[in-house]
């Protein structure tokens, strides 16, 4: 139990809707989930659209109100990185600011050390000190990703849940975005859980991956064994179409 950053227990989770007819009824949206997120492991969440990933993301985050189950954070809450990293970033500030505001609200270091900080965090995540003067506009998309993994690793976190994080960008882009996650998790001992429609992204990254199918989870396994071997129908037809 020690490494575990974050257990998820027979989490089921609706909202109300209102019909053709005006009559209100709930809609369930997960069903019974259940799984568990280890340090330093890259878990993968696939699925076609309307499965359930986003609406177990926001239970993760605390975004919803979880209905049934239990969530556990064994680490602090988890930092995001999302999709369009043009919209998660404010157009009218630059890098430098951006990197810098989570530790300005975080409020224990003096500017000194939030300059040393962003510095920091701008080399690691491959972005030129020139860049940290310019605002997102100025940026390429793949240094605007750069960007967002940046802000989700300056406050140190244990665990960064990524929502689709390369599918806007070309694929010399996500492959260098990929190397990326991959050496963070590998030097800090970061946990991700790592939302995709795109198995063949998937099984570059992951180490683990579970399929979800109308709000459950279908089939768990490491990424070579449900690649090779996988049990579900669904599963199969997910791998057909990524090849």
């Amino acid at each position: 139990m020690d490494d575990l950053v974050l257990e998820v227990k027979n989490l089921t989770s609706w909202y109300r809707v209102t019909d053709d007819r005006g009559r209100r009824h709930d809609k369930t949206v997960l069903r019974d989930v259940s799984f568990t997120l280890r340090r330093g492991e890259i878990l993968g969440l696939v699925g076609e659209s309307g499965t359930g990933k986003t609406t177990l993301v926001k239970n993760v985050l605390g975004l919803v109100k979880t209905n049934m189950g239990e969530i556990i954070h064994y680490t602090k809450r988890p930092q995001m990185i999302f999709q369009d990293p043009y919209s998660s970033l404010n157009p009218a500030y630059t890098v430098g600011w951006i990197l810098e505001e989570p530790l300005r609200i975080y409020g224990k270091y003096d500017a000194a050390e939030r300059r040393r900080r962003v510095e920091e965090i701008a080399e690691k995540v491959g972005l030129p000190a020139e860049c940290l003067a310019r605002k997102p506009n100025g940026l390429s998309g793949g240094q605007r990703q750069r960007v967002s993994i940046g802000v989700a690793l300056i406050q140190k976190p244990r665990l960064i849940i990524a929502d689709e994080p390369v599918s806007a960008l070309d694929v010399t882009i996500q492959r260098q975005i990929l190397e990326l996650m991959r050496s963070v998790r590998d030097e800090l001992g970061i946990s991700f859980l790592f939302i995709s429609h795109d198995l063949n992204v998937v099984y570059q990254l992951c180490d683990r991956v579970m399929v979800m199918k109308d709000g459950r989870i279908v089939e768990e396994n490491t990424v070579p064994e449900l690649f090779e071997h996988p049990r579900e129908p669904y599963t199969r037809e997910l791998l057909s179409a990524a090849d």
